[in-house]
C-alpha cells in the first residue's frame, strides 16, 4: 500500500533526523478497522523499521524515545499507534 501524506511526513522527518541506512514504513491502518484510534481515511497505525548509526550504543527504549521525539507532532494528532524496530548497522 503506498504511503499517504502522513506516511510521507514520517519518512521525511526520520530521514532528516537519522540519515538512515534503511527505512521502511508500512501503513497498517487497514488491519485496525473498528479498533480504537482508527481513522476511516487511514494513516493512523504505522510500522517503522529503521537502521541508523544514531542508534549505536543505545538501548531499545532510548531508540524508541528518539523516534517518538522526532514524530511527536504526528503522535499527538493523527497517528494512534507506531510499532518501531530501530537498529544500528550490523545488528
Amino acid at each position: 500500500m503506498p504511503l499517504g501524506p502522513i506516511g510521507h511526513a514520517i519518512s521525511e522527518k526520520l530521514s532528516r533526523a537519522f540519515a538512515p541506512a534503511r527505512l521502511d514504513i508500512v501503513d497498517e491502518s487497514h488491519l485496525h478497522q473498528g479498533h480504537a484510534g482508527h481513522h476511516p481515511e487511514g494513516e493512523s497505525h504505522f510500522r517503522v523499521h529503521i537502521v541508523s548509526e544514531a542508534f549505536a550504543n543505545k538501548r531499545a527504549v532510548e531508540r524508541h524515545r528518539m523516534v517518538n521525539r522526532v514524530l511527536a507532532e504526528e503522535l499527538a494528532s493523527r497517528v494512534h499507534a507506531l510499532a518501531i524496530t530501530a537498529k544500528a548497522p550490523g545488528e
